[in-house]
C-alpha cells in the first residue's frame, strides 16, 4: 500500500466507488487482455477511486490460476498507479490462494482480498481465521480484505466476531468487502475499534444504505459503467440532502433492475458493452444473452439516455 493512497483515503486504503472489474473475453471464451487498457481507462473515467480485480464480477471461479495472474498483471499495468488496486486471491485450494497472493504482491497490487474455501463448509470463526492466516503468510506485508458474500460461499458467520479475532492474530488484516444484507452486523463492523478497519459495502442497489451506516465506500460491478449515478448519491449525502440522495439512489436502483430483468452476471456484462467498453461474453456456466434480449436491453438503456 502506498502512503499517498492511504493519505488520500483518510487513513484507509479504499473509499468511494471501487469498481469490481470485468475480465474481457473473446467469443470462444479465451481471455482478451488486449482490451484491458481501454476498459481500465473507461472505468477510471467513471469517477471510481479503486479497482477490485478477479472477484465475482471478474468470474474468478471460472478462471485458471495462470489466467487470474495474467488478468491481474494486465490491469495493474494499465492502471499505472492511478488508483489503489485490490486483487482477489480466494480459492478452494489454499495452496493456489497462497500462490495468487504472492503473485499479487510481486505484481504491485496495493492489497489482496479473499473469500474462504466454500466446498467444505467453514462453521466457526476459528476455522475461518486459520484459512485467512494460511493465505496471509504468503504475502505478509500486503493489506488483506475479507470478502464476505455468504449467499455464494455459505459462510454466514458474524463479521464483527472475525474483526475481534483479527485484532489479536491477523496483523495484515485491513478490512471487509461486506456483500451481505445484515446491516446490523455491518454497523458493528464499521464502529469496531473506533473505525479501525476499512469497511466497504457490496450492494450497488443499496449503496445509500451502506453509506448511511458509515461504510467508507462500496465495491460494485455496475460502478464500471454507471459511476456518475452513484457519485450523485454520494454527493447528495455528503451535502446533507437525504431526500436527494434517496432520489438518486432510486434512479440508479431502477436502472440496475432494468438490466437484471434480463439475467444475472451475463446481463451486467452485456450492459457494460452497451454503456461502456465491450468486455465480450461471460464464460460458462454463464451464457451470453440471446440476441433478442441484448436488443431489448440496448433499447431500454439507450432510451433512458
Amino acid at each position: 500500500m502506498t502512503e499517498a493512497h492511504q493519505a488520500e483515503q483518510g487513513g484507509h486504503l479504499l473509499s468511494g466507488l471501487v469498481a469490481a472489474t470485468f475480465t474481457p473475453m473473446k467469443r470462444d471464451g479465451a481471455l482478451d487482455l488486449a482490451r484491458v487498457p481501454a476498459v481500465c481507462d473507461f472505468v477510471l473515467g467513471q469517477g471510481v477511486s479503486g479497482l477490485f480485480l478477479c472477484g465475482s464480477t471478474g468470474e474468478s471461479p471460472s478462471l485458471t490460476v495462470d489466467e487470474r495472474m495474467a488478468v491481474s498483471d494486465a490491469y495493474i499495468e494499465a492502471c499505472g498507479g492511478r488508483v489503489p488496486v485490490v486483487v482477489h486471491v480466494g480459492h478452494n485450494s489454499l495452496t493456489d490462494a497462497r500462490a495468487l497472493a504472492a503473485h499479487a504482491e510481486r505484481a504491485g497490487a496495493d492489497a489482496i482480498a479473499i473469500v474462504p474455501p466454500s466446498y467444505f463448509s467453514i462453521g466457526s470463526i476459528d476455522g475461518l481465521v486459520s484459512c485467512i492466516q494460511d493465505i496471509a503468510e504468503a504475502a505478509p506485508d500486503m493489506p488483506l480484505y475479507y470478502y464476505h458474500i455468504p449467499r455464494l460461499t455459505g459462510v454466514g458467520l458474524r463479521m464483527v466476531d472475525l474483526l475481534e479475532r483479527a485484532d489479536e492474530v491477523l496483523p495484515s488484516f485491513a478490512g471487509l468487502k461486506f456483500s451481505s444484507f445484515e446491516l446490523d452486523d455491518l454497523l458493528c463492523c464499521i464502529r469496531h475499534g473506533g473505525g479501525r478497519y476499512n469497511v466497504l459495502f457490496g450492494s450497488d442497489e443499496m449503496l445509500l444504505a451502506g453509506l448511511s451506516m458509515g461504510a467508507a465506500g462500496a465495491v460494485g460491478s455496475t460502478f464500471n459503467f454507471m459511476g456518475p449515478y452513484y457519485r450523485r448519491v454520494i454527493d447528495a449525502l455528503a451535502a446533507g440532502d437525504l431526500q436527494k440522495a434517496q432520489d438518486e439512489q432510486l434512479v440508479a436502483t431502477q436502472r440496475v433492475h432494468q438490466i437484471l430483468v434480463h439475467g444475472g452476471h451475463n446481463a451486467i456484462k452485456a450492459a457494460m458493452a452497451v454503456m461502456g467498453e465491450d468486455c465480450g461474453p461471460p464464460r460458462l456456466p454463464w451464457k451470453a444473452l440471446s440476441a433478442e434480449a441484448l436488443v431489448a436491453m440496448r433499447e431500454e438503456l439507450l432510451d433512458e439516455g
